[in-house]
């Protein structure tokens, strides 16, 4: 298992501290990052947490996962290693 979770289909009047607090009720997060456009600085949709263990990664996966978050269904799952 991995502690880096990849979360999709984000709100677009999502901030970072939504994401964190979202998460928090699962455990420490260590990290909440929503990624933006790099030209617009607007949000792309999705974004990466990073939870202090494995065990509340799983938690949140199991807790968040398809569940309403600001209007819309949010995914939630273990994040992929970046491509070389």
């Amino acid at each position: 298992m991995n502690n880096k979770l990849f979360v999709g289909n984000i709100s677009w009047d999502a901030a970072n501290e939504d994401l964190e607090k979202l998460f928090a009720e699962f455990g420490e997060v260590t990290s909440a990052r929503i990624v933006e456009d790099k030209f617009s600085g607007r949000s792309r949709g999705f974004g990466f947490v990073e939870m202090a263990t494995d065990e509340q990664a799983a938690a949140a996966i199991e807790g968040l996962n398809e569940k309403d978050f600001l209007g819309r269904p949010i995914n939630v799952s273990v994040a992929r290693p970046k491509a070389e």
